[in-house]
């Protein structure tokens, strides 16, 4: 059954097209799998239709939401949920909901957003974190330098702001990705 309730329980994603049999995956599928975290994942082996975009991927991804340095990791995924529930990915939203949790012991900021929308009452951190990554989502070419002034006040600096901007745009593909390669269904 389709998944279409934002959750922090965890959410199944099935694909449109057969996903790549490992078992018949050319070498570079199979390497780029390989590269790729989740190489079982429906969804990974799906992406391998597209093996070069799939190489290319896997690496950016993990330097765009992995960096040791810069952004802490919860404020990236926090930016992931944003994006992903603005534009209605119930996948990733719940993935990156559920890591956001589990990096902050803040269930209550993700129930906010998911009960009372991204403009509900959040501390100053996250409010500025929710505002810029909605705006960026919703109305990019109004972003304008004043957008950086909240996130500075809160102590972001200039790397941890193109963090935050990069973990924007990677989730805008990511969900274009899910929602026209498969949908979200319920975990069995």
């Amino acid at each position: 059954m389709r998944a279409t309730r934002f959750t922090l329980e965890a959410v199944d994603w099935e694909a449109w097209m057969p996903p790549v049999d490992p078992a018949t995956a050319t070498p570079d599928q199979r390497a780029a799998l390989d590269a790729s975290p989740q190489a079982t994942s429906a969804y990974f082996r799906t992406l391998a239709h597209d093996v070069a975009s799939l190489a290319e991927r896997s690496p950016l991804f993990h330097a765009v939401m992995y960096a040791p340095r810069g952004l802490k990791r919860a404020d990236r995924e926090l930016a992931a949920v944003v994006v992903s529930i603005i534009n209605g990915c119930v996948y990733c939203s719940s993935v990156h909901a559920r890591r956001f949790v589990e990096l902050s012991k803040q269930p209550e900021i993700i129930r906010a957003l998911y009960d009372q929308g991204v403009d509900t009452p959040l501390p100053p951190r996250p409010r500025a974190i929710v505002d810029f990554a909605a705006k960026l989502t919703r109305v990019p070419v109004e972003m304008t330098v004043a957008d950086l002034r909240p996130l500075r006040e809160v102590g972001l600096d200039d790397l941890e702001i193109h963090d935050l901007t990069n973990a924007v745009a990677m989730f805008a593909n990511a969900n274009r990705l899910m929602q026209t390669l498969g949908e979200p269904v319920e975990a069995a």
